[in-house]
C-alpha cells in the first residue's frame, strides 16, 4: 500500500509516519508537508534513509503538486492544518486559506486520480464545548458548534469531505480525537510549555482560573487508532477517539510541576483567551465496540516519560 501523509513531519503526523514504517514493512509513505514552524525533518530522522519514505516540501493548496503525487497513491491521510487556537484568532485567514481551501484541493486529487480512502484527521473541538458541572461527553451524533476560527476551519474542512463521500462518492472516513501529549509536540502546547518553562523557574502560564477540562489521550494511542480506522473503518462513517482521561489544566500542570520537582509557585495565571471552551470530552465507544480498538497507554507513567523526553531535549541543546 501506497499513503501519502499530508503534514507529517508535524507532532501527530510525525509519530504516525514512524509507526506506520516500522508496523508495516511493505508499505510506503510520502509524506508532504509546508515545514511551517510547527513541523521539522527532524521528527522524523530515524526514518529519513528509508527507501519506503520520500520527504515532498509543499504545500496541500497547491493543486499542481498534489496531481503530480497523486498516481499510484492508495490512501490519503490529511493532518495537515494550521491547529494553534490562539494564532487562529490572531490570523483567521491563514486557517482558511490551509485547514479549509487546502483539503478541497486534496478532495479534488483524490477523486481525480480515485484514491481508494481520503482519510480526514479532525479534532474533538468541532463539537464546541460542554459545561463543567455535566457528564456528557461528544458522540458522532454530537451537533458541530465550532467556537474559534481554527475548529471552525476544521469544521469546514469535515463537511466538505462529508460532501464529497455523498455527492461524488469518494471514500471518506473522518476521525475526530481529544488531546494529543507525547514526544515530539511544538512547545507552543499547553504540555511542553508548562514542561519547558518549569525546567528553567520560568513563570507558567495558566489561562484564567485553569479549570478547563481536555481529554488527554498519548500520540502513539491516536496513532494505533488511525491505523484501525483505515484499515476497517467504513466510508461515511465519524469515528471518535478518546482516552476517558480528563484533567483540568491546572490539575495537570500540578502534576508536571510534581514530577520536575518545582513548587506550585510557578503557575501564573495569564488573561483568558477569547471564547475559551470550557471542557471537551470524548465517547469512543463506537472504535472500541466496532473496530475492536482501546487505549493501551496509562497517563501518569507516559507523562512522566513524556517530561524525559523534553528535559533530554533541553539537555542536548546549545
Amino acid at each position: 500500500m501506497r499513503l501519502l501523509v499530508t503534514g507529517g513531519a508535524g507532532f501527530i503526523g510525525s509519530n504516525f509516519v514512524q509507526y506506520i514504517l516500522e508496523n508495516y514493512p511493505d508499505y510506503e509513505v510520502v509524506n508532504l508537508d509546508a515545514l511551517t514552524y510547527a513541523g521539522s525533518p527532524d521528527n522524523l530522522k530515524e526514518v529519513a534513509g528509508s527507501p519506503r519514505y520520500t520527504f515532498v516540501q509543499g504545500r496541500i493548496e497547491d493543486g499542481d503538486l498534489a496531481d503530480r503525487l497523486m498516481p499510484g497513491i492508495d490512501v490519503i491521510v490529511n493532518f495537515a492544518a494550521e491547529s494553534h487556537v490562539d494564532r487562529s484568532i490572531l490570523e483567521p485567514q491563514v486557517f482558511i486559506k490551509t485547514n479549509v481551501m487546502g483539503t478541497q484541493v486534496l478532495l479534488d486529487a483524490a477523486l481525480r486520480h480515485k484514491v481508494k480512502l481520503f482519510y480526514q484527521i479532525s479534532t474533538d473541538e468541532v463539537y464546541g464545548a460542554l459545561r463543567l458541572d455535566s457528564k456528557e461527553r461528544f458522540t458522532e451524533q454530537s451537533q458541530l458548534r465550532p467556537n474559534s476560527p481554527y475548529s471552525a476551519s476544521k469544521t469546514a474542512a469535515d463537511l466538505l469531505a462529508w460532501a464529497y463521500y455523498r455527492t461524488y462518492d469518494l471514500p471518506v472516513v473522518i476521525s475526530r480525537c481529544s488531546n494529543n501529549y507525547g514526544p515530539r509536540q511544538h512547545p507552543e502546547k499547553f504540555i511542553p510549555t508548562v514542561i519547558l518553562n518549569a525546567l528553567k523557574d520560568r513563570p507558567v502560564p495558566i489561562y484564567g482560573d485553569g479549570l478547563y477540562v481536555r481529554d488527554w489521550i498519548h500520540v502513539l494511542d491516536h496513532c494505533r487508532a488511525i491505523d484501525v480506522i483505515m484499515h476497517k473503518g467504513k466510508p461515511g462513517e465519524v469515528y471518535n477517539v478518546g482516552a476517558d482521561n480528563e484533567l483540568a489544566n491546572i490539575d495537570l500542570a500540578r502534576m508536571i510541576l510534581q514530577v520536575l520537582g518545582k513548587p506550585d509557585s510557578l503557575l501564573t495565571s495569564v488573561k483568558d483567551r477569547p471564547g475559551h471552551d470550557r471542557r471537551y470530552a470524548i465517547e469512543s465507544a463506537k472504535i472500541r465496540e466496532s473496530l475492536g480498538w482501546s487505549p493501551s497507554k496509562d497517563f501518569a507513567p507516559q507523562l512522566a516519560s513524556t517530561i524525559e523526553w523534553y528535559k533530554a531535549q533541553a539537555t542536548a541543546r546549545p
